[in-house]
């Protein structure tokens, strides 16, 4: 259902002071999202972590989703972010992403509360029975200390094919590419969730990246998956070395505020503004985003 180059949308916040995001921008969002698609992204991501959803009250979170759709007006897919460490909760906001107009939702396991990998399947057993859109699943163990092991993941997807399309595997853990492949066949939708992955993930099955690079390279992001996807392997790398400082620079300090920093200097109609407890990036963080942009020839 899903493949190549697919930014995880940042969120345009007015910049209130001190880069302290206010009010959600939507004029500056929809063009943002006009220029991703006419830079070659084949889905979007709106309300993932990078967009700093964990900021936005619900009603606020699907008012971004529902912008993001109505521009992007099917010409590519949305994917709406809506999980939750509550069951109840990650139902409900299945049925609001649904409402708003999305695709389909990109779902982490439950956070914070570390249930085991019991837990974790029959959380993903109840939202199966209830979702009314098909489910990518999301494991980033490093930021929801929960990890879908490979097993588990077969379990979930095996139980309700229909409704789990694919994952954003964000693990770092590439053997897991050849797991879930055993377990669940070729034709597995398989994401990667680190860019500097990208490359390594697709030679072992993956079929693209929900990407933080992508909102500040979208072409180059692109051209780097199409590369990949026609199996020309000395384009693919020359691009993936042109851009590995980038994703590299995107997480020398809390993302997503290199990531702003980066659009600041190449898109600069993007406001300023990251809610706290994110922060603008230091000195060095801001000299790594430079240096990496000059490399990948952006600046």
């Amino acid at each position: 259902m899903f493949s190549g180059s697919i930014p995880a949308l940042v969120t345009p916040f007015a910049d209130t002071g001190d880069h302290v995001g206010g009010a959600f921008d939507e004029g500056v969002f929809r063009a943002f999202v006009e220029w991703q698609i006419e830079q070659g992204s084949t889905a979007l991501v709106a309300c993932g972590t990078t967009g700093e959803a964990a900021t936005m009250p619900k009603d606020e979170h699907f008012r971004v989703v529902r912008a993001c759709v109505e521009q992007a007006a099917g010409r590519v897919p949305v994917i709406a972010g809506a999980g939750s460490n509550d069951t109840g909760v990650a139902a409900a906001n299945l049925q609001a992403a649904k409402d708003a107009g999305a695709d389909a939702a990109l779902m982490v396991p439950p956070y914070y509360n570390r249930p085991s990998q019991e837990g974790i399947a029959r959380h993903f057993a109840v939202l199966a029975e209830r979702s009314p859109l098909p489910i990518v699943l999301y494991n980033v163990p490093g930021r929801t200390v929960t990890d879908i092991q490979p097993a588990t993941l077969v379990r979930i997807v095996s139980a309700a094919p229909e409704v789990f399309v694919g994952v954003k595997d964000a693990s770092g853990a590439l053997a897991r590419v050849s797991q879930h492949r055993a377990g669940l066949g070729e034709g597995f939708c398989q994401l990667s969730g680190n860019d500097d992955l990208a490359l390594a993930f697709n030679a072992m099955g993956g079929v693209g990246c929900i990407s933080v690079t992508a909102n500040v390279a979208p072409r180059l992001c692109a051209d780097f998956q199409a590369a990949c996807a026609a199996g020309d392997g000395a384009r693919a790398l020359a691009l993936h070395d042109k851009l590995f400082p980038l994703h590299d620079a995107m997480f020398t300090d809390a993302s997503p505020g290199p990531v702003k920093y980066a659009l600041s200097r190449v898109w600069p109609d993007m406001p300023m503004g990251l809610r706290l407890p994110m922060t603008w990036p230091s000195d060095a963080a801001r000299a790594a985003v430079d240096a990496a942009l000059a490399h990948a020839g952006l600046v």
